[in-house]
This record gives structure tokens, C-alpha cells and sequence, in this order.
């Protein structure tokens, strides 16, 4: 069938169908004097505080009021729903009303003792009132209120959400602002805060900028993730059942200098990383951008594979709809991508894969990299690139002996094509890398063909790369997965399966090591913030899946240097950035173990 038929004549049916039903309420009567809206952040000021969302974010472009607005985009089997259940008195008269834009938008409640009701609007380009009524049945206490989109049928917004009735009987009220609000520390990447306790409140929303960005239960916290010699401002507010309570008085803090990273001050300070089937099917099947779960801060959009192996050419193709059914159009794969942005996720092309073999073995192929990959960016809005060179993308000649000062074409050309990328889109550039074990943590024994010949020239090939970069890179995420045995630190062969391989060579990048085993030429260790640790979601993404409990094993010891079993690192790094997983669909085929591994850790 065609495409471009299906959605009208389904939308068709359904105008008719809703068409069919009788008129709802209009306005009622006005609220009487001891009326007040019981929702809870009806504007959407304080983020989804209060409401519960299958998927959904708040934006402050466009917004009917205030500061934010919810938006959000229904799939092919969500329709994008965010309500809250609020209490209420029974044999009472409520007002639900809402903003709305957008086709096919609803408005209603559930679970009123009565009648449940709801309006929408089939098309509302521009902010569109929403109102309905009903009364509580005798014996109800509670009502759920709710938004919704149609199925498949693009984002939609709302805002200004109010129910208005009598307040339900121990509905209570927001807590006072919060007082006394200061700096209590000031890194190049992080700032301390403390305030004075509000009475009533159970919880603490802080602000950076005016963007909520983290939520506490005690009266201080720390801001991770900062740029250096960067100026922001924080507020924090107090929350408990009834409501968010005004802002505090803002404080001022200017991070202290620091050494670059790449674009990682966007980043969460714990961040989940994952790889999204974007340009083919497997038996992982096809997932919707839109349908990623919120947990996932960087999605790496896979995969961008060159024309031929020296082109430099790269294309991003998405995956045909005969491959992959469920595949969403290029308006709407857009629109998720945005949806993603406004959330705060970044949105990546990988370049490479398994398939996709790429040697810029000249600067035309150098510059035609530079040029398609940019055209790539641009023409998706993505906030920057992941290399992902496998097999032998990546070689060094047998002359080519010291990573700090490469010679051979295919490095020096991809050093060059990254950095010329990073200085046209600037510090907010998202660069991360995703190497095999072979080419990185194998330098520690293997550096190219060796002093004397005869090794694989693939050894180490990553390390000039990753070094030459280190201060523009956002994320380096090794593959500790579908690899042989490595040497440690601590000179023994370490063997995937369990947490002790993943701490061994996390212990290697963060702790730094002599290449192939020369004391006077050592590959320095990055900053934790710069480090995740790559593993497989499932048996079926790779080999060397790890069980959640020996992933957590994994992060207590590099995090509180706990749970270390044999291998004894050389540092504790609570500031390790996060997880990377192949990928996306393979965790979600197996409902989601890998993301919840992650949230339950991180929370």
C-alpha cells in the first residue's frame, strides 16, 4: 500500500468516528470562591514534576505561557499520553481546561464516579483552548487527568492545564522558597550548593540557568558536567504533594579553567550511551527514534558507511521501509531528533561499524570526509559524530613507531578531518569514539609491526588517534566486548565474561601505560568524565555479555574501589562517565535489562 495514503485514510475514519459523538460540555459556570485548580504544575514549569508520560518533554519554544511547554510525539502504538491523578471531593463540580497545539489533541478525565470525559481538537495550529466538565460521584476522591495525541500523527504541545473545583481534603499546601542558598565548592567542571531547610517540603528541584536539572532529598548538591571558565546561575525550589514552591534567589558561580572536553559539559554527569539501528534490520528489530526510552543521553544514529573504502564519501541511509516496516518518515525521524535535543540528549552519526571500512589514505579522501560528514550534520541537525573504525580502517606503517607524532596517512588525515570538524561546529561538537580493545589497550604489549617486525600493524593504531584528540573529546567508549585476551596492568591476560575484564581495561585509560611497554613513551590517562565502558546489551548484540551483577560489580569497583574481586586498580574515578552498549534494540528486545541496570546504579 502506499505510504503516503495510509495515514489519510485512517485519520479520515477516525474524524468520522469522533465526529459522530455528541457534543461535549462547554464551559461551565465560574468557579466559585472556594475553588482552586488542584493540578499540579499544569504549565509544565517544573518539567513532568507530577505527571506521568509514556514519552514527552518540556520546551520552551513554543509555550502558551510562563517558561515551558509539554511536548510531545505519539508513535505507531503510543499516542503520547501524560496524566496526573489528583484529589478531589466527591459530589463536585470541576473545570478541566487546557492549551493545545497540534493535530488530533486531547483533554480528559478518568476515574470521576460518573461520566468520564474528554474534548479535542482535530487541528489546532496554533494555541487552542481545550475545556470540559463533569461532577465527582459520591464516594470519589481521586481523578486522573490526561493529554494525549493520535497515533503516527507528528508532536503535539500543551500547557496552562488547570482543574478547577473545590481542593480535595488534605490536598495541603506547596512549600515556602527555599533561603540561604550559596556556593559551597567551585571546580572547572562542577559546582557545590547548600540552602537552609524549608518545613513541609520532601524533596529539592535545582536549577541551572533556569533548567531544572536535578532533584535531591537532602539540602545540598553538586552540579557536574560544567564547561570551564563558564558563569551560571542556580536557583532551587522546594517540592512536596501539593506543589513546587517559588525559586530561591539566585547565586552566581564561575567555574575555574580547565583543560577542554569536548562538549562533555552538556553531558549528565552519569551518562547511558547507545547505539540505534538506524540504517539497516536485524533480528533486534527496527525501533523507532521517537520510541527511545529517555534514559538514553547519547544516541549514536548507526550507521554512516563511505562509498568505498578510500572514498572518504560518507552517505547516512536510512533504513527502507521493505527492511525495516515500521520505519518512520524523514519529517518525523526530524522531529524525534529535535524532541531528543530539547530534552537534553545528544544525537550522533557513527561513521563505520563493522561493514563500513574507511581509509583516508589522502587528504581529497580527508576533505571528502570532512565535507559528506558535515553534510550529514546538517542536513539532520545531529549534534556531532562518533567514529567507530573497525577492522582495518586503522593501520600503521612499519616506520610509524610513536603514537605522539604519527606519520602514516590513514591517521594523520583522520586526526586532521576531526579536528577541522570540530573547529567548524565549534566547543558544543559532540566527538566520541568507539575502538575495538585491539586497537587501544593492546598498545600496552603491541604498538603497529613492532621494532623488529612481524606484528599485526592494526596494534595500538587507535592510540595517536585518541591522543591527538584528547582535548576535544566528548566520550571514548572501548568495545570490551567481542575481543580476545588482554594484558592488564597488572601483566596478566584478562579474559571477557565477567566485571574483572571491564575494570581491567577501564584501569588501563584511566590510569595510563607505557606503549608497548617502553617506560618513556606512555599514552596518558584520560579524565574519568572522558571514559565509558562499552558492553554488549544481550548474548545476542556480541560476545562478552556481562550479567547486571557484574556490571554493577564493574562500577562499584571503579567508582568507590569496592567489590574489586582480583585486579587491584590503580585510582577510584566516581566521576567515570557512564555505560555504552550495542545497542538500543537489542536492549530493548530484551525489555530493557542493560537501561535499567544503568538507572538503578545512577538513579
Amino acid at each position: 500500500m502506499d505510504r503516503a495514503r495510509r495515514p489519510r485514510s485512517v485519520l479520515a475514519a477516525l474524524t468520522a468516528a469522533l465526529l459522530a459523538v455528541p457534543a461535549l460540555t462547554a464551559l461551565s459556570s465560574p468557579a466559585g470562591a472556594a475553588d482552586a485548580d488542584v493540578a499540579v504544575n499544569g504549565g509544565f514549569e517544573s518539567g513532568l514534576t507530577g505527571w506521568t508520560c509514556t514519552a514527552g518533554t518540556t520546551v520552551d519554544s513554543p509555550v502558551h505561557s510562563g517558561r515551558s511547554a509539554l511536548q510531545a510525539t505519539p508513535a505507531g502504538s503510543d499516542n503520547a499520553q501524560c496524566a496526573q491523578t489528583v484529589t478531589v471531593q466527591p459530589d463536585a463540580q470541576y473545570t478541566l481546561s487546557g492549551y493545545v497545539r497540534g493535530s488530533y489533541v486531547y483533554l480528559g478525565a478518568n476515574g470521576t464516579g460518573t461520566t468520564d470525559v474528554s474534548t479535542w481538537t482535530q487541528s489546532a495550529p496554533d494555541w487552542q483552548k481545550l475545556t470540559t466538565t463533569f461532577r465527582t460521584g459520591p464516594a470519589t476522591t481521586k481523578v486522573t487527568v490526561y493529554t494525549h495525541g493520535w497515533y503516527g500523527t507528528g508532536a503535539y504541545q500543551a500547557d496552562d492545564i488547570t482543574l478547577v473545583g473545590p481542593g480535595g481534603s488534605g490536598t495541603g499546601q506547596p512549600p515556602a522558597a527555599p533561603t540561604g542558598l550559596k556556593t559551597t565548592s567551585v571546580t572547572s567542571s562542577s559546582v557545590g550548593l547548600s540552602w537552609s531547610a524549608v518545613t513541609g517540603a520532601t524533596s529539592y528541584a535545582l536549577y541551572r540557568d533556569g533548567t531544572r536539572v536535578q532533584s535531591v532529598t537532602g539540602t545540598s548538591a553538586t552540579v557536574s558536567g560544567l564547561a570551564a571558565s563558564t558563569a551560571y546561575g542556580f536557583q532551587v525550589s522546594a517540592v512536596n504533594a501539593a506543589g513546587e514552591s517559588a525559586k530561591s534567589a539566585a547565586v552566581t558561580a564561575t567555574t575555574s579553567a580547565g583543560t577542554g572536553g569536548g562538549g562533555s559539559s552538556d553531558l549528565p554527569a552519569h551518562a547511558l550511551v547507545g547505539y540505534l539501528h538506524a540504517s539497516f534490520a536485524n533480528g533486534a528489530g527496527y525501533t523507532r527514534l521517537a520510541d527511545v526510552p529517555d534514559s538514553w543521553d547519547v544516541i549514536d544514529l548507526a550507521f554512516g558507511e563511505p562509498t568505498s573504502v578510500t572514498s572518504g564519501d560518507i552517505r547516512f541511509n536510512r533504513c527502507p521501509v521493505t527492511e525495516c516496516p515500521g520505519v518512520e518518515s524523514d519529517a518525523d525521524f526530524k522531529a524525534a531528533i529535535k524532541a531528543k535535543q530539547a530534552a537534553g540528549k545528544k544525537v550522533l552519526i557513527s561513521i563505520g561499524g563493522q561493514n563500513g571500512q574507511v581509509q583516508l589514505t589522502t587528504t581529497a579522501a580527508r576533505d571528502a570526509f570532512v565535507t559528506s560528514v558535515s553534510k550529514i550534520i546538517d542536513t539532520w541537525g545531529l549534534d556531532g559524530l562518533d567514529v567507530d573504525f573497525e577492522g582495518h580502517s586503522l593501520s600503521l606503517n612499519a616506520n610509524d613507531t610513536d603514537f605522539k607524532n604519527p606519520t602514516t596517512p590513514v591517521v594523520v588525515n583522520l586526526i586532521s578531518a576531526l579536528k577541522t570538524l570540530k573547529a567548524k561546529y565549534g566547543a558544543k561538537f559532540v566527538l566520541t569514539m568507539a575502538p575495538e580493545t585491539f586497537f587501544v589497550q593492546n598498545g600496552y604489549q603491541f604498538y603497529g609491526t613492532g621494532k623488529w617486525g612481524g606484528q599485526d600493524p592494526r596494534c595500538g593504531a587507535y592510540l595517536p588517534v585518541i591522543h591527538a584528540l584528547r582535548d576535544d573529546l566528548t566520550l571514548l567508549h572501548v568495545q570490551d566486548y567481542n575481543s580476545g585476551p588482554i594484558m592488564g596492568l597488572d601483566n596478566q591476560y584478562h579474559s571477557m565474561g565477567g566485571a574483572d575484564f571491564h575494570i581491567a581495561m577501564t584501569d588501563m585509560l584511566l590510569t595510563g601505560f607505557p606503549v608497548a611497554g617502553d617506560p618513556n613513551n606512555v599514552f596518558p590517562p584520560l579524565r574519568p568524565d572522558q571514559v565509558a565502558i562499552g558492553m554488549p546489551a544481550t548474548t545476542n548484540a556480541g560476545n562478552g555479555y556481562v550479567s547486571p551483577a557484574e556490571v554493577t560489580k564493574t562500577l562499584d569497583c571503579l567508582t568507590k574501589k569496592t567489590n574489586c574481586g582480583s585486579y587491584a586498580t590503580h585510582g577510584t574515578w566516581p566521576a567515570l562517565r557512564g555505560l555504552m552498549t550495542w545497542s538500543i534494540n537489542w536492549d530493548r528486545f530484551a525489555n530493557g535489562e542493560f537501561q535499567k541496570t544503568f538507572d538503578g546504579y545512577f538513579g
